[in-house]
């Protein structure tokens, strides 16, 4: 089994107390079942404090949200009480694993870091360097792939080269969507996207200014729009592996990065830190819900 991460991923460190979108706030966070029974062993003061700020359910435990949407494990300096009392190795399976995302393959996992993460978000876009996949780990062990999913990958490491061709990026944006062979109907896409779930306000601020939207995103971003559609083919093409969906992908990445070039180009003066923010954004309102990527791709289908 080998795991497969882009180059990037070994820089990637936490913020901490530093990340202004702290991931300890605003989200549910589900607690596996194995680390819940490690908690109610844990005793004194500290044990019974952390017991008391979960709820158990029928299927799954969580941690109650306290005050401004706050994981009650959140101190005020911004740090894990988890992890200052008890280390990092007594964190629950998913903040363990934040921002990180896995693919499945038959002897091949590949793992990202989400662009939900403003850290990882920083480190994705303002890499001068394409995307390279290399193996982390592997123990040696071989498991032969279907034609499916050995014809899956064939065609992610063509769309990757393709975007990484010296061509203007509208060019390859469009020779992505000729490659996976469906076109981006002609919609109001922001009224599309106005209808999705919402998890932040500042969402629907940045969506009122695609109205005002030019073609033309600043030209000093480029790059960073191409690292971004470089992380949506690599996240979500594999997703293909469930629903067969291989052009309405393709064309989610494409349609995502058009997104994020309005927004660019509709805010005046818009540097790196703005861009950064808007793929964070993006990231998070609509790559974490299910609900709103089925809805795109719905509405990708629509002629």
């Amino acid at each position: 089994m080998k795991l497969i991460v882009p180059d990037y991923h070994p820089d990637f460190h936490c913020i901490a107390d530093r990340c202004r979108h702290s991931c300890c706030i605003g989200w549910e966070i589900d607690i596996d079942p194995a680390t819940r029974e490690k908690y109610r062993l844990i005793p004194g003061d500290f044990g019974a404090r952390l017991n008391a700020a979960i709820q158990d359910g029928n299927e799954v435990s969580t941690f109650r949200l306290g005050e401004g949407e706050r994981c009650p494990m959140l101190n005020r300096n911004g740090l894990c009480d988890l992890i200052t009392e008890l280390g990092e190795g007594s964190l629950c399976q998913i903040c363990a694993d934040h921002p990180r995302f896995r693919s499945f393959f038959p002897g091949r996992t590949e793992l990202g870091l989400g662009l939900c993460c403003e850290e990882a978000a920083r480190l994705i876009l303002t890499r001068e360097k394409p995307m390279k996949l290399i193996v982390l780990e592997d123990d040696g062990t071989e498991t032969p792939m279907d034609e499916e999913d050995e014809c899956l990958l064939a065609i992610h490491d063509t769309l990757i080269c393709t975007l990484q061709e010296d061509m203007p990026l509208q060019e390859r944006l469009d020779e992505l969507l000729l490659l996976g062979g469906l076109t981006i109907p002609e919609q109001n896409w922001t009224e599309v996207y106005r209808g999705l779930e919402r998890l932040d306000s500042a969402w629907d601020a940045a969506l009122d200014s695609l109205d005002n939207a030019a073609p033309q995103p600043p030209a000093e971003l480029e790059n960073a729009f191409v690292r971004f559609c470089e992380y949506m083919l690599y996240r979500h093409l594999p997703g293909a592996m469930e629903d067969e969906d291989i052009p309405g992908r393709v064309a989610f990445c494409v349609l995502s990065t058009r997104v994020l070039m309005a927004l660019c180009d509709a805010k005046p003066g818009c540097t790196m830190e703005d861009c950064i923010e808007f793929a964070r954004m993006y990231s998070a309102e609509i790559e974490y819900s299910e609900e709103n990527i089925s809805a795109l791709l719905d509405a990708l289908w629509e002629e």
